[in-house]
């Protein structure tokens, strides 16, 4: 699906609505797996 672009894009979002820099995101993998994404806006 499409879940970890829509929690990447809430993420950014967010960090625009509350005028913030950087921003963390888990997201989960099939298989027992995940990743994580940090994001800094320049």
């Amino acid at each position: 699906g499409a879940s970890g672009a829509r929690i990447l894009v809430t993420l950014l979002h967010g960090l625009k609505r509350e005028g913030k820099k950087t921003g963390l995101a888990s997201l989960c993998i099939g298989g027992g797996m995940g990743t994580a994404v940090i994001v800094k806006t320049v």
